[in-house]
This record gives structure tokens, sequence and C-alpha cells, in this order.
């Protein structure tokens, strides 16, 4: 009846019998730019099924766009997990290639084949062309930002402003820096499901084609071989990933998505190894958000192969790349021509850390790289709390906003409940009145994320959130909150007693129905993963409680 069907659809008798057949998941959407180009990728992928001698099938999926999803596009990831695990476990497939590429799109197509444990392969979307704006040569989407801030202190005015929409995209494919996107292909590539050295080049690049068509020869070898996705997630894989992120100065993002991806295969990374990772991890890539270059000299040096060849002392190299070998065997092929200043002579380690204390007891975290003033690494000073989105938009700009460089930016009630989802809006905006007498970065804390294309002292993913009673939802505007990054800590100095005498800021009810209800009872916190609770593997430890304060260390 399979043969039947097909038959139907134009396929000859000898395709109908080729083996294995390759399920292609495609997500390429209108809704979705960074995916849009995917689209024109499949009939690639296919001709390199057929080149192995495979059938190759495509079928859409879940599209999930980080511009255009609302409330955030985190808040959909696991649903596309979902609807990933049912397609390649319910269709007649020996193996799929997976076509994703923004950032939620990357990390919810692993967790769902690593969940239905056929074999996968991965090619992502590549990263959209650098374009130019006025006097900037090199305009990547992360300059957005400077530019955004100065559009609301008054010296951007409209006609600039309509000249960045026009210049901003130039063609489809993910954000052109080190962001989630860029990070999470990275993170595709070192797990063993994208082919070796394919994260960087360009979305509509010659090479992004020939990529395509390797993906799909790798994808019918690594059915023929039996090579499953649950053999890959090994500890050692998934401590090799998170080092290279750091190598790289990555995304923040990757760390939920790590530990999301781990919980699906049975194991849990804690924050004790992310941050003994971190600490012990060379931050090499002078790459835009937090270096000078852009994306494709990266790429042109080697891209992650050229990176992972720096720290290899630090690496379990016995792990497989997407081929099959080991990474020992391809990392002793990259050329190691002279890098320039693309990677830094002299790096430090810790592009990325872990904060603990009485203000976050399940953990926070700060991306170092980026951070324009070693000052705030070291800061104590007075809050101003921030309740929502809406009441961030109402003041942050007001003239009478009690408010200096020394203050710390407070947003709260936008972790994975109290949003939903936990959007990137923990890149609050510098107040304009301190941006117009030149302050360019300040403190920030909140339970929320922010884009792995921002930049600058703040402080993220502070668990537990407000929403579920976490120490967060007792500060007030006032309270002193000192920070310490050298030391890994992040403490409110309100009296104890004080603190739990007040009252924790309203929780808004949450959705009565639908994928709404189903993801606030389900869904974990940030430093579980924010997956649902119910799609971890049994072998992850259960989840703790999160309680109010007064039971918390």
């Amino acid at each position: 009846m399979h043969r039947a069907f097909l038959r139907g659809t134009g396929h000859s008798a000898q395709d109908v019998r080729r083996y294995p057949v390759i399920g292609i998941a495609n997500s390429a959407s209108d809704l979705s730019p960074c995916n849009a180009g995917l689209a024109h990728l499949v009939d690639d992928v296919k001709q390199g099924v057929r080149e192995a001698g495979g059938l190759p099938l495509a079928f859409p999926t879940i599209s999930i766009s980080e511009p255009f999803t609302r409330p955030t596009s985190l808040y959909l990831r696991n649903l596309m997990s979902m609807d990933i695990e049912e397609m390649i476990s319910t269709a007649p497939i020996d193996g799929v290639v997976l076509l994703g590429g923004c950032d939620k799109t990357v990390p919810a197509q692993i967790m769902g084949a690593v969940s239905a444990n056929k074999p996968a392969v991965m090619l992502v979307a590549g990263p959209r062309p650098v374009s130019c704006h006025r006097d900037n040569p090199e305009l990547t989407v992360d300059d957005a930002w400077p530019l955004c801030d100065a559009r609301r202190a008054g010296t951007v005015d409209d006609d600039e402003w309509g000249e960045l929409e026009a210049n901003l995209n130039t063609g489809v494919g993910t954000c052109n820096v080190l962001g989630t996107a860029a990070s999470m292909a990275a993170v595709a590539e070192v797990l063993g499901f994208a082919l070796p050295g394919s994260s960087f080049q360009d979305a509509t690049s010659p090479s992004r084609t020939e990529i395509a068509r390797a993906t799909g020869q790798a994808a019918v070898a690594a059915a023929r071989d039996g090579r499953t996705p649950r053999e890959r997630i090994t500890l050692a894989a998934l401590e090799n990933a998170f080092r290279t992120v750091t190598a790289l100065g990555g995304s923040t993002n990757t760390v939920i998505h790590l530990e999301a991806i781990a919980g699906r295969a049975g194991h849990r990374i804690g924050i004790d190894r992310f941050d003994d990772w971190s600490r012990t991890t060379a931050y090499l890539a002078n790459v835009r958000p937090g270096g000078t270059h852009t994306l494709p000299a990266l790429a042109a040096i080697g891209g992650v192969p050229r990176v992972m060849h720096e720290i290899r002392a630090d690496l379990h190299l016995a792990e497989r790349t997407a081929l099959g070998t080991t990474w020992a065997r391809a990392l002793d092929g990259v050329a190691t021509t002279d890098p320039g200043d693309v990677l830094f002579a002299r790096p430090e380690p810790g592009s990325l850390r872990v904060l603990r204390g009485n203000l976050a007891p399940a953990g926070a975290l700060v991306k170092l790289a980026g951070v324009r003033s070693d000052v705030l690494l070291r800061h104590r000073g007075r809050v101003i709390v921030f309740d929502g989105i809406e009441d961030l938009n109402a003041r942050i700009d007001d003239p009478g906003l009690d408010v200096d460089a020394s203050s710390i930016l407070v947003l709260r009630g936008l972790g994975p409940v109290g949003a939903p989802g936990m959007p990137e809006v923990g890149h609050l905006p510098i107040p304009a009145k301190l941006h117009r007498a030149g302050v360019t970065d300040m403190v920030r804390i909140s339970d929320a994320r922010m884009s792995g294309t921002s930049t600058g002292m703040v402080v993220l993913h502070v668990a537990p959130e407000a929403a579920v009673g976490g120490p967060l939802a007792y500060l007030r505007d006032g309270d002193e909150v000192e920070i310490d990054v050298a030391a890994g800590t992040l403490r409110h100095l309100v009296d104890e007693d004080e603190l739990l005498a007040r009252t924790p800021v309203p929780v808004r009810s949450g959705p009565a129905r639908g994928f709404g209800r189903l993801h606030a009872d389900h869904v974990l916190q940030a430093d579980e993963g924010c997956d649902f609770d119910f799609l971890q593997d049994p072998l992850v430890a259960e989840p703790s409680e999160h309680q109010a304060p007064a039971a918390l260390p």
C-alpha cells in the first residue's frame, strides 16, 4: 500500500523500491524570513539522497519565527519538538533530514529527533548576507540595537530610520552574527547532526547548495549504518558543544537549549557543569556581536572546526561527527593557516558565566562577550523594578524616572511561566536621558532572555522566576543588589525577615485552555531547560519544586 500510494504521486516502480526512505522535515515559511531559503534547498537535499540510493520524501512542519512569533518563539519550541517527534515516529521513513535555521527551530528539531530516535542529520539555513548603511560598510543585525537607542534619544531622524528598514536585512537567512541561530548551528555541528564546517556559509551561497546535497547523502549513510540521535547525546558531546559555544562567544540561549536536549536523552547538565566548562574554556572568536569581525570572516578561516581545533585539548575527541567519523579525525584535517585577528591572540576564559546567590538560588547567566565596561562586573546599586514589558515601555524614558548610571534596572514577570515563554526582552534599553548623557551600558537583571545579537551587562534567566515565587518577586524600588562576576554571585542586600514579610508581586492568571494551558502547567524553569516535564526522558531526575523564598537556600 505504501508503494501504491507513492506511485500515485508520480514515483516510478524503481523509486518506491529505493532504500532507505529519507524524510525531509521542512520548516520553510513566508512567516519566517530566516527559514524562507530552505524551500529552495529541498531539491538539492533530494538530489543528494537519490545520488546515495535513497528515496527522499519531503514534508512540512511547524515553522517558528523569532521576529514574528508572539509572545516569544521559545513559547512554541516544545510544540515544534512534539510535531517533529510525531512526524518522524509515525511516518514509514528510515531516517530524516531536518531543515531549520531560526533560533528555536534547530533545538526543537534536535529535541524531537532525539525523542523519535530515528537516524537524523540537519541542514541549517545559514546566515543572511552582510549589508551596509550610510557610513557603515558592514551592517549586521546587532547594529539595530544602538540605532534603536539613538532613535529613542532623538538622534536618528525619519529619513535614516526608513533607510535602516531597507538596509538591515538584504536577503533570507538567519542573523548574520554569533547570535542564537549561529550558536545553535554550531551546536548542531558539534553534536553530530550537521556536517562539519556547514554552519556559517551564507544562506544563498553556492556552498550552501553543495552542503544540502552532501547532507542528503549523509542522511542515507546514517540510516544504513543505524546511527541514531540518542547515542550522540552524551555528556561528553554536550560538554564539547558548550565549550565550543563559549569559545565562539555565543548566545546565552544555548544553555537553555542544551539542557533541554540533554533531558530528552536522559541527562541533566546542571549549572555547576556549565559554570565549570565556561570558566575553563578560552573565548576565542573576535566576531560580532562580542567582537569586531563578521561571520564570513570566521567561515573563511574554517568556522566551527577551526575553533574546535584551537580548544581540542579540552574536548572529548572520540565523539562523532555527522559523517560518523570521530572529531579527532575531523580536526586532524583542519587547515591551520594564520587566522589574523579573527581569533583573539590572548583569549580570556568564560564568555558565558553562571551567577548564584539569594536573588537567583537556581542560577542566572551573564554574557561577558560584549560587556563594554569592566567596572560593571563588580557592582552594587539600587534597583528600579519594572513589572512586565508594558510597565517598562511606559516608564523607561520618563524624564522623571529616578535613575542614574549606577542604578540597576530589574525586569520581572517574564520567565517561562510568567510571560509566558520567556521572551527576549531582558536586554532593557538604556533610559533615554542617560543615553543622551553618554551612558552606553549599565547593570540589568531579568527572569527573561535576550537576543543572542545583544550585548551589555545583562543578567538573565534568573531562576526561580518571579511568577513562581522566586526572590525576584519580592524586590522593591530602592533595594540594593550586588553582583560579582568573578565570584559568581548575585545577591540582594535586603534583610531576610523584611523580605519574607513582603507580599510578592501579583501573578496574572494563566490561559484556561489549549496549548497555553499545557505550557503553563508543564513548562520547566530556565535552569531545567524550559522543556515540558512530560517530554523529558524518565532517567532525568524529577524537577525540584520551586517555592517561595522561605524555603530557598
